[in-house]
Formats: C-alpha cells, sequence, structure tokens
C-alpha cells in the first residue's frame, strides 16, 4: 500500500500571506478575504469549459426532452412513480436508488485515489455554476484588476449599472436552476405556465425559491467558502490521497529559487545566474477559485481545476521556458521515484465497483414489473362452505409496475385440489388493485392445522412478468 501524503492547510489570512515554514494560529473560521479571479485560457480551461457547457445543457433542457405523454425524466412523487426514459421505478424498488448511491460512492472514491479532486474542478455543480457566475462576471466587469478598481471606487452611475446588471444575471441564473430542477418533479410545460399565473402548488413556489436564494449565495457570494468549509469532501479527501495520486503540484526543483528577471534572459542564462524558472509573477494565485498559492504544496483547498497549470505554461511560453513547472503529477514523480499506477487501493476499488455496477445492471435488467403481495383475513381462520370444504380468505395487493396494462392469472399450490373463487385480475399500467380471493381445499388432504400454500401471479401476455408469494392455509383437523 503506499504512503498516504499530507495535504498543508495555507489558507490566507485576512491581512497577508502565509509565509511557509512558519507557526501560525490557525482558526476554524478566518474572516473572508475577497478573491477576484483572474480569467486564463489553455487547454484545461477549454476542457472544463465544455464539460461545464455540457453538463448545464444536460441539466436545463432534460426536462423538455418528451417520452411519449410524458418528459423523459419526471419524478411523479404525487404518483409515486420515478420515470427515467423508458424504465419506470416505484418506492418498493428504493433498494435500486440505494445500491446507485453506493456505486456514486465508490466511483468518486476511485476517481479519487487515481486523480485527486477533478470531480471538485470539472463536474462539480457548485463549480460549475460558480464558474458560470464568474463568466459573467467577466463580461460584465472587465479583467481583474478593472474588477477590484471598481469594487473600491465611489458608486456612480458606471459602477451601478455594471453590479446592477450582474446581479440580475445572477438572480435570473438562480431563478432558471430553481424551474428547472422542480420541473424534474413537476411536467415543466405546465409548470413555466401556472408559476407565474400564481397557479403552481405552494410547494413548487417553495423549491423554486429555495434554489434561487441557494443558488445565487453559494454561487454568487459564498463561492470558494462552501468548497473550503462547507463540503465534506474537501475535509475527508485526503485519507484518499497517496504518493501515487495525480494532483496539481508545482515542481519546487525546478522553480527554486523563485524571482523576477529579465525577459531577454535565456532559460540557460538564468539558470547559469542560480534562477529558477518561476518569476514569482504570482499568475497563478491570481487564477485560482479559492485563493491559494500552489506553490506552498499540496493543499486541500485545491479543487484541481488546473487553472495554475494553463496561466503558468503561458508564462513560461512567454519566457521560452519548458512547460511544466506547474503540472498534473504525483508525489513519487516530483521526487524522481517510479509512479505507480496499478496499486491495491486503486485495484480494489475498481473491483468493488465494476461488480456492483455489474450487480445493478443485472437487478435492473432483470426487474420484475409487478408488486404482489398477500395477507391472510384476519376475521376469521376458515369458514365451512356448503360443499363442505374449508375456505380461508386473502386479499391480494397488486401493482402492475409495467407501462401497459396486464391481465394477471392467479394460481394457487401446496395442497392438493386447491380451488379460486377468482383467478384472473386485471390491473392498468401503473394502477394498483386490492383483490379478494376465496381459496378452498378437501378437509380429507388437511393434516395439521396450517399448511404452507403457494400464490403465483402471471401475466397472461407475458409469462416472464410473474412473482409467487408463500402463505398459510388454516383449516381443521378431521381425522
Amino acid at each position: 500500500m503506499s504512503e498516504k501524503i499530507p495535504s498543508r492547510d495555507v489558507t490566507p489570512d485576512p491581512v497577508g500571506r502565509h509565509v511557509p515554514g512558519e507557526t501560525v494560529q490557525q482558526e476554524m473560521y478566518a474572516k473572508r478575504r475577497h478573491i477576484y479571479v483572474r480569467e486564463i485560457q489553455g487547454l484545461f480551461q477549454r476542457l472544463r469549459r465544455g464539460a461545464n457547457w455540457a453538463l448545464m445543457l444536460l441539466f436545463f433542457l432534460m426536462p423538455w426532452v418528451p417520452w411519449g405523454d410524458r418528459p423523459a425524466i419526471w419524478f411523479d412523487l404525487p404518483g409515486r412513480e420515478f420515470h427515467i426514459f423508458a424504465a419506470t421505478f416505484y418506492p418498493q424498488e428504493f433498494i435500486l436508488l440505494s445500491w446507485l448511491l453506493i456505486i456514486c460512492a465508490f466511483g468518486l472514491f476511485f476517481i479519487t485515489v487515481f486523480a485527486g479532486r477533478v470531480w471538485c474542478g470539472y463536474t462539480c455543480p457548485q463549480s460549475v455554476w460558480t464558474f458560470l457566475f464568474i463568466w459573467f462576471e467577466h463580461r460584465l466587469e472587465g479583467p481583474r484588476h478593472r474588477r477590484i478598481r471598481l469594487d473600491q471606487q465611489a458608486l456612480d452611475a458606471d459602477k451601478l449599472w455594471r453590479k446592477s446588471a450582474k446581479h440580475a444575471i445572477w438572480l435570473a441564473i438562480a431563478l432558471a436552476t430553481g424551474v428547472t430542477f422542480v420541473g424534474y418533479f413537476t411536467p415543466i410545460r405546465e409548470l413555466v405556465v401556472d408559476l407565474p399565473t400564481l397557479e403552481a402548488h405552494g410547494w413548487s413556489y417553495f423549491w423554486v425559491g429555495f434554489f434561487l436564494v441557494f443558488t445565487y449565495l453559494n454561487a454568487g457570494w459564498l463561492r470558494e467558502q462552501v468548497c473550503i468549509y462547507m463540503c465534506p469532501y474537501a475535509r475527508f479527501q485526503g485519507v484518499m490521497f497517496d504518493r501515487d495520486t495525480l494532483i496539481v503540484s508545482y515542481d519546487e526543483a525546478r522553480g527554486e529559487p523563485r524571482g523576477a528577471r529579465k525577459k531577454s534572459l535565456s532559460h540557460a542564462q538564468a539558470q547559469a545566474a542560480g534562477h529558477g524558472d518561476c518569476i514569482d509573477c504570482d499568475l497563478c494565485v491570481q487564477v485560482c477559485p479559492t485563493g491559494i498559492d500552489i506553490r506552498d504544496g499540496l493543499q486541500y483547498e485545491c479543487i484541481s481545476c488546473a487553472a495554475c497549470i494553463d496561466a503558468c505554461d503561458s508564462v513560461m511560453d512567454r519566457m521560452g521556458y519548458p512547460r511544466g513547472l506547474i503540472r498534473y503529477t504525483t508525489e513519487n514523480a516530483l521526487e524522481g521515484k517510479p509512479t505507480h499506477i496499478l496499486r491495491p487501493r486503486l485495484l480494489g476499488y475498481l473491483a468493488a465497483l465494476l461488480v456492483m455496477v455489474g450487480l445493478f445492471a443485472w437487478a435492473v435488467a432483470d426487474r420484475t414489473p409487478l408488486s404482489f403481495e398477500v395477507e391472510r383475513e384476519r376475521t376469521q381462520l376458515y369458514q365451512l362452505t356448503r360443499e363442505g370444504r374449508l375456505s380461508n380468505v386473502y386479499v391480494l395487493t397488486v401493482r402492475n409496475l409495467d407501462g401497459q396494462d396486464h391481465r394477471y392469472r392467479l394460481e394457487a399450490s401446496g395442497l392438493p385440489d386447491l380451488r379460486l373463487d377468482t383467478d384472473r385480475i386485471e390491473v392498468p399500467a401503473g394502477a394498483t388493485r386490492r383483490a379478494v380471493v376465496a381459496i378452498t381445499a378437501d378437509p380429507e388432504v388437511i393434516e395439521r392445522p396450517s399448511h404452507p400454500i403457494t400464490l403465483r401471479l402471471e401475466a397472461d401476455d407475458h409469462p416472464r412478468i410473474a412473482l409467487e408469494r408463500e402463505t398459510r392455509f388454516i383449516g381443521e383437523i378431521r381425522r
């Protein structure tokens, strides 16, 4: 097992930057220092923006995609039906949801051990919406230095319209987010008509308002505070990293001693003069959405968005130096040691993940779209019919979990010559029917007061849709 690597908390204090090696009193929560994120271009930012736009389009468009006479994805809470394209799930199948969440957890563990917090940097909703808000902030208030100057200047017409436009767009995005989220639970084509006419359900207004407020706060105001102080993943990720985990790192051996120098100085001349490759431009700090300095080492605040890599590579290009001073690498690679990709912990997570995904896929494919419960009538143990047969009464609850109507055939076994007064039950698609069924048996075959019997329910038009339930037949011993 690879040795776990430590991470350091170097969150800047509100006065100045932390000095490496200096002993400081770390508070549980430091007063926030506003972070003005600088916009940067580069390979990883193109990948991140592409992933962000794809995820947002998927989120905003899916409620509008029709599937027959309903949305393709619709969690119908009043009807207790959860539609995902052609499949319909019901509360009785909640174990499948639990299973799916466990699979997602193991998938996150596997990705974290392999490549650190790439989930946070590229696909986490908090990061996706935060980067979207920052993108509009850049468009309306200008580059980093202009935003700093804008916040410092007195309120005038220019500042008023820029700030007003920014917050109006943030609120519009937050409102669209709230409406879209509720649109997964209420058909969105009806929702967007009912909301402005005040005909929507009260809970719809509540949840739209809830997500409007918290999207606006989290992505617009709190931003890195969510990643640093609120997200539990930031806290336990450290125990999952090892020296072979792919992380964003600064090559200290190559970069130090850092310092400014003339651009005309070639790479070889800079090295001969005792300079490291880092020119101490602080661009890696200015582009970081959580405001950390990656040169201070591995920190739990780093969300692996690689903005600092693109920023540093752009500086290296301008200076004529090799890229990769800040890069995706491992602790072992930085120390000149071999990196082990296939290691026990990673293989263990991968094996568990593949097994669970396989079993989940089999369970979904093999699921029977039928729910069938049997309960004996408890008001009396048994009756004696006019023909002299013993009769037990059962209450059957049948739910058709399929997308089409079915007529089911009921059979009983376990005792000779069992007879049913009802052997056919019709249930529309997605509906539930209760049926009272009397089953009779010849008293001569009763050998004990209680016999196990089996009831089988099978669809006439689809023999694969069938379930069996065991119950008891109560009788009187006449021997």
